[in-house]
Formats: C-alpha cells, structure tokens, sequence
C-alpha cells in the first residue's frame, strides 16, 4: 500500500506531485505501483486480467505505462488489490486521470509514430541522457537547416508542409536544452557523423559551429569517437540511455529502429550498454578538447 489513511493522499501527492516531463511518467510510475500492490497480493497476470475483462497482456503493459489508464480498470484492480481506504483511492484514481492527459507532443500526432512518441515522453522526464551517433548529430544539438537535411533523407516524398512539421518537432524537442532544471546531455559522436556534408558546405559549417557554441552549456558534454581509434566498443549502431530522479523508473536503453524502437530496462541490458558507454567515453577525444576537435573539422571542410 502507498500509504494509510488519512495519509495516503498526501503520500501519493509527495511521490507524484514533483516529477519531470508529463504523463508519460505518471503512467510508468502509476504502473510500477500497480504491479507492486499486484506482487503483494499474490495475484497473477491472467487473474488480474481478468478482474478488469482483459488479457494478462494488457495488465502487463499497464505496469509497464505503455497504455492510459481506464479509470473504471484502475479503481477495479484497486479493489482487487485490497486497497479500500477512500482517500487513497481517490488520489491513485486521480493520477490516472492526470496520466492520461496529453503531452505538448500530441498535437504532432499526425506526424509522430507511436514507438517514437514514448521516447519524447521519456526524454522529457531523464534527468541525465547518454547517447551515441554514428551517421547523424544528436537530434537534441542539431541546427534546423541540418534537421532538415536529416528529415529529406528519411523523407524524400514527404510534402514539404509535412518536412517542416518535422523539422518544427525536432526543433520543439530541443527547448528542453534550454529550460528550468535542464537535463544532462552527454554525446559521444563518431568522426564519420561530424565530416559528412550533410545538406551542402554552408549548412554543415554551421551545424559545427553550433555545436562549439551548445558544449559551452555546463550541462551539455560532446566526446568524438576519431577515425584513427579503429574499431570500438559500439560496433553495433546507435543507443540512447535515459536515466530519471524518480526511484520508481528504471534506466532505459532506447534503440531506434527503422519503423520501430525498443525499449529495454532490464538491468542487465541495461548494465552491458552502460559499460559499453563508459568505455567509448574512454576511447574517445576527452570533452576538454571538443572546441579543437571540432575547430579542426571546420577548417577541413
């Protein structure tokens, strides 16, 4: 049980009521919570499922917060689970609710895929994101005549109302750079990602340029990868790692595929690309040296 009463309500509001990004989290949060009170009842999967007229499935992904939240399911599973006091129910009823809200995302749906929109969602609410690039610059440091150069690749039949609707989402995505309590951004980027002319001379000078103003950032860290370095420890492509303040969320790797996304948190999984990540900062030029690395690149082209 989250708390007892008449204290439940203030415990929930204590663990909800601080948290980064949007619903996003709450539906990971509330879901972990779910699945606690579940564990703690000795109820499977499938016997849930069935108290709310669903699959095992859907209680699964419920826990996971990949789904919103039925308030009519909640308030069963909150039965099911034991928990009868009013105010605490009011409170857990009254977070679904708040998790099924829309994020600032929503209204590029018509754009924005499914696997990609639980991404933003999470990039919203880390307090810390690692990634690696090897073809692009990260999303995040991306200049808009770069994004879209990056858009008409992937996009080459694509409307150009629909290329600036890209573009504007990517550019959208970047404030979270420039606000209150901003995250922690670390990149390490292959050389191959920093030399490719990626929209024409002009727009790839600034992009570098760009990236010499963004390192000044105290919470934005660039390493690159150099050609000389050989092989390296993320042979396999590019990852992102996304870490939260909450206890109740997991590390996630996220690796982007091209239709779809994976999302994984289980610790192991999560431990082998955080020592792959550790040892490509290792190999890679230290972030004190960024402005001559790039300075470097710059005079190259």
């Amino acid at each position: 049980m989250i708390g007892s009463a008449p204290d439940g309500e203030k415990a929930v509001s204590s663990m909800f009521g601080h948290h980064r990004g949007g619903p996003t989290v709450l539906r990971i949060v509330l879901g972990a919570q779910l699945r606690r009170l579940r564990e703690a009842r000795g109820i499977t999967c499938e016997e849930a499922g069935e108290a709310i007229r669903a699959s095992h499935s859907k209680i699964s992904r419920m826990e996971l917060g990949r789904v919103r939240f039925r308030s009519r399911d909640v308030a069963d599973l909150l039965s099911l689970y034991g928990v009868a006091d009013q105010e605490e129910r009011s409170a857990m009823l009254a977070l679904a609710e708040r998790a099924n809200e829309a994020g600032w995302w929503h209204s590029y749906s018509d754009i924005l895929p499914g696997w990609f929109e639980v991404y933003i969602g999470l990039e919203e609410a880390a307090s810390r994101i690692r990634a690696y690039e090897v073809q692009f610059v990260p999303g995040l440091l991306q200049t808009e005549d770069y994004a879209r150069a990056v858009t008409l690749l992937g996009h080459p039949d694509a409307p150009g109302h629909e290329v600036e609707r890209r573009v504007g989402l990517r550019m959208r995505r970047q404030s979270l750079l420039s606000g209150e309590d901003p995250p922690h951004f670390w990149a390490v980027v292959d050389e191959a990602a920093l030399r490719r002319p990626l929209g024409g001379v002009a727009v790839m000078r600034r992009q570098l340029e760009h990236l010499i103003e963004v390192t000044e950032l105290p919470h934005v860290t660039l390493q690159v990868v150099p050609f000389h370095l050989g092989g390296h420890a993320a042979a396999g492509g590019p990852f992102s790692i996304l870490r939260f303040a909450e206890p109740d969320l997991p590390d996630v790797v996220y690796l982007e595929q091209l239709t779809s996304a994976l999302y994984l948190d289980k610790r192991e999984d999560v431990d082998d690309y955080l020592a792959v990540m550790e040892r490509l900062c290792i190999d890679a030029e230290p972030a004190t040296r960024i402005r001559d690395t790039l300075g470097a690149i710059l005079r190259d082209l």
